[in-house]
């Protein structure tokens, strides 16, 4: 069986769980093994499991080749205590699983997971201020505007489109908007972007919405440093100077401006692993369980990156302020400790790079359940985050400008027409997407050129428009906008139907008309015969 790409939606660590059980047992080569002089049908060696499941971790773009060995191990230990596989004795429910020459089976049952039944999280409504709540004052008051219609020679003067009635309005004013308005604003138009994003019908099945704290985002867009990272409110919150000036140590290996005492041998590795412990200790990781299948979903969207960096960026305004700054500063550090040359290595055994994302996925991300694929989901979320995290940790522009552009209507005032619907006036917010130059080149002419088109049939069908005022308004439009012109008069002739030639009758022909012209009369000589 073909592996298959997970993307984002509901159930994606289950999901995942489920493909990878199924691919194992579909690519795990089975065969006759010995052991204490007795025979086994259709089983194998822990080692060549190992090889194989790592192998198709690898292959796989749900996970890629970042897999470690010792990934696969720790995965293989979950298939034997959730029965996945079981050793030639039917034995199973323990994670000792080691990489050796022990034999294993698949048992006959089958070991996939059935998607859990979230309770339904009842969607929260957002109450803006209406248009019509009055706002104390005389101009909320109608202003008397009389109705006015405009003839042709008012619209040939003005050289307008607007042909018609003007209603009567009036001026409506919001409440003014409060700092929890403006709050709720930012959330709702967060979340909706990020559903668009993910591409899901509903954001239900990934987050409880209920949990996201409007205040936060505001925080975490607002309130900030030059380099982008979050300053917090309350300073008991931030991370300790010792474990800044321990992180910034290893950044700037071997120049630590701010270390007094001398080193020794090994000292950058004790004040890495001082670092881990540090963030090992902490009771929950840094993207909060309460926001772990949303960050798992986003991992469906990896390979394309573009996305998958603007659904990061959103994700990661709906943390707490303080989880947010200690993830810039951790993230910083561990991408940048990866490109110091100058840094003893940190492990004998793996890479930097391999080592920070061992050392700090856990306390990143991971399932407040236990979940037999975050080691693995973490990995991969934290490798893509190194890559890309002065991107991910910004904030968003052009959601900030959309939101900030969106506040500014509410709180403009506006006028309100006799029978419009109120709520006409309140635009969706609206997100710019790439289109082709021959999508642009045909909404420009169709967004212009329609109604354009539509005033000159107008012109053209008006029985009240004078013939000789029906000309002039013609020439005009067609010396303005020749294009539209030639669309509706492609040739002399349709034009010239607009306006036949009125056939002058001609007089009956007489008899007298065609004799001569009179003639005065001359006296003669007659001749009698």
């Amino acid at each position: 069986m073909e592996p298959r790409l997970v993307g984002p939606g509901p159930y994606r660590a289950t999901r995942l769980w489920n493909e990878i059980i199924e691919l194992f047992r579909a690519g795990m080569p089975l065969r006759k093994h010995r052991c204490r002089f007795k025979s086994y049908e259709r089983c194998f060696k822990a080692s060549e499991a190992v090889e194989c499941l790592h192998e198709l971790l690898g292959s796989n773009q749900n996970f890629g080749p970042e897999v470690t060995r010792d990934q696969t191990v720790k995965l293989l230990k979950k298939f034997l205590k959730n029965h996945v596989i079981e050793d030639i004795k039917g034995r199973w429910g323990k994670e000792d699983f080691e990489d050796d020459g022990r034999l294993y089976r698949f048992p006959p049952s089958s070991p996939l997971k059935s998607y859990p039944k979230k309770p339904s999280c009842g969607k929260e409504v957002i109450k803006f201020p209406d248009w019509n709540e009055p706002r104390a004052g005389p101009s909320q008051e109608p202003i008397p505007v009389k109705s006015v219609t405009m003839n042709s020679e008012m619209w040939y003067k003005r050289h307008s489109i607007a042909i018609g009635e003007v209603p009567a309005c009036k001026l409506v004013f919001r409440r003014e908007l409060t700092q929890k308005n403006i709050e709720e604003i930012w959330k709702s138009m967060t979340l909706s972007r990020l559903q668009k994003v993910l591409g899901l019908d509903s954001l239900d099945e990934v987050l409880d919405t209920k949990l996201v704290n409007s205040k936060h985002i505001v925080q975490n867009v607002y309130n900030v440093n030059k380099q982008g990272i979050v300053t917090l409110e309350d300073k008991s919150k931030e991370l300790p100077h010792w474990i800044l000036s321990a992180m910034k140590c290893l950044v700037n290996w071997p120049s630590c401006s701010d270390l007094k005492q001398p080193t020794y041998s090994g000292f950058e590795r004790d004040v890495f692993k001082t670092i881990v412990d540090y963030f090992s200790q902490m009771k929950e990781p840094l993207l909060t369980f309460n926001f772990f299948d949303i960050f798992v979903s986003v991992l469906g969207l990896l390979q394309k990156p573009s996305k998958a960096v603007e659904a990061l960026q959103i994700s990661c305004l709906l943390l707490p302020p303080e989880n947010r700054k200690r993830l810039q500063l951790l993230v910083r550090m561990m991408a940048r400790i990866s490109l110091n040359q100058d840094l003893p290595r940190l492990s004998e055994s793996v890479r930097t790079r391999t080592l920070m994302v061992q050392a700090f996925s856990r306390c990143i991300l991971c399932s407040k359940d236990e979940i037999d694929l975050d080691e693995l989901l973490a990995a991969k979320l934290v490798s893509f985050l190194m890559d890309n995290y002065q991107e991910i940790l910004s904030v968003p522009s052009a959601l900030k400008s959309s939101i900030e552009d969106h506040v500014v209507h509410l709180q403009r005032v506006q006028i309100k027409y006799a029978g419009a619907d109120s709520d006409a006036t309140l635009p969706p917010p609206s997100f710019c997407h790439q289109i082709t130059t021959g999508e642009f080149e045909y909404q420009r002419a169709a967004g212009s050129q329609e109604p354009l088109a539509a005033l000159l049939e107008e012109i053209v069908m008006s029985k009240e428009i004078s013939v000789k005022d029906k000309k002039k308004k013609l020439k005009q439009f067609q010396k303005s906008y020749p294009e539209v012109y030639r669309v509706r008069f492609p040739s002399p002739e349709t034009e010239a139907m607009l306006f036949p030639e009125k056939t002058k009758q001609k007089p009956p022909i007489l008899m007298w008309a065609l004799k001569k012209p009179f003639q005065p009369f001359h006296r003669t000589r007659s001749f009698r015969m």
